[in-house]
């Protein structure tokens, strides 16, 4: 086997529902910890601030008729393995609605998994050499690599390089202006990416 198979099979062995990950962040969150290698109170607090940010969103996030047209277009089942952790701002817009699409196919199963618990998959799809998550992992039936995706959506993305060019890198004014635009664009940006990748697929 591959390094690859190797890791995607692991990732997929370690992986759970997203139910199963709302429950666990709920959990982390009573406790008081956040998921992966390092425990700190900004990365706790940052756990509790996503998991409510989940939890709206997983009863909130609308999926539009492009992409559900896209979704009954598939003819072959495959997998969407997110490798994420509970402290992750972007994760907690982007994945309720990667969840959302996968809820409108019997096609689509959905798999979460840990960042830190699979870094051999996750240096596969490094951005700009970085384990920037969520990354969205598309396999087919054999569980082969046909598409990624992530950490963020193409608008976000652009909005992330210009600020690092103009002041060198990210502080938390920025962090909030993002949230700020997360909240007004609904998903929508990331809905555009993930159809037009799903498109490709047909």
């Amino acid at each position: 086997m591959s390094t690859q198979t190797e890791a995607i099979n692991t990732a997929l062995k370690n992986s759970f529902s997203y139910i199963d990950y709302l429950e666990q962040q709920n959990q982390l969150v009573l406790n008081g910890k956040s998921s992966g290698n390092s425990q700190s109170d900004e990365l706790s607090n940052y756990t509790k601030l996503n998991h409510a940010r989940l939890k709206r969103l997983t009863k909130t996030q609308k999926v539009n008729d492009e992409i559900i047209a896209t979704i009954n277009s598939l003819t072959s089942k495959i997998t969407f393995l997110v490798l994420t952790e509970s402290w992750c701002g972007d994760a907690a817009q982007t994945v309720p609605v990667i969840y959302k699409i996968a809820e409108q196919s019997k096609n689509i199963d959905l798999k979460i998994a840990y960042r830190d618990e699979n870094s051999s998959l996750m240096n596969q799809f490094l951005t700009n050499g970085n384990q920037a998550i969520p990354k969205l992992i598309i396999l087919d039936t054999n569980n082969k690599v046909i598409a990624d995706w992530g950490p963020r959506p193409t608008t976000a993305t652009q909005m992330v390089n210009n600020y690092k060019k103009e002041h060198g890198g990210l502080d938390a004014t920025f962090k909030q202006n993002l949230q700020v635009w997360y909240n007004k664009d609904k998903g929508a940006d990331t809905l555009n990416d993930l159809n037009n990748l799903l498109k490709n697929l047909l």
